[in-house]
C-alpha cells in the first residue's frame, strides 16, 4: 500500500469554494491516479467528485486538507497546492 501525504491548503480567494473552483479541483485531482481526499473541519469528501467538494463549505481564509495515496500522490498534491493557493482557482 503506498504511502499517504497530506497538505493544508489556506483558501485565499474571495468567494471560496463555489462551483467554479469545485469545478477546477475536481478536474485537476482526476488528471492524476491517486485517491484524494479533502477535509475541512470534520467534513471529509471524494475530491473527484465535484458534489463532495462543494459539500465542503470552505470560505475565504479556511484551511482544506487534501491527502492523496497512490503512485502520483505529491504530483497530485503539487497540482493542487498550485490550483489553490499560487493561482487562487484563476479567480484573482
Amino acid at each position: 500500500m503506498s504511502k499517504i501525504l497530506k497538505r493544508d491548503l489556506p483558501i485565499r480567494n474571495k468567494l471560496g469554494i463555489h462551483v467554479n473552483p469545485a469545478s477546477l479541483f475536481v478536474m485537476t485531482s482526476s488528471k492524476f491516479k491517486s485517491k484524494i481526499t479533502v477535509y475541512n473541519d470534520e467534513i471529509e469528501a471524494n475530491g473527484k467528485s465535484i458534489m463532495g467538494v462543494l459539500m465542503l463549505g470552505a470560505g475565504k481564509d479556511s484551511v482544506i486538507t487534501v491527502k492523496a495515496q497512490g503512485d502520483d500522490a505529491k504530483q497530485a498534491l503539487d497540482a493542487l497546492e498550485d490550483l489553490v493557493v499560487r493561482r487562487k482557482f484563476d479567480e484573482e
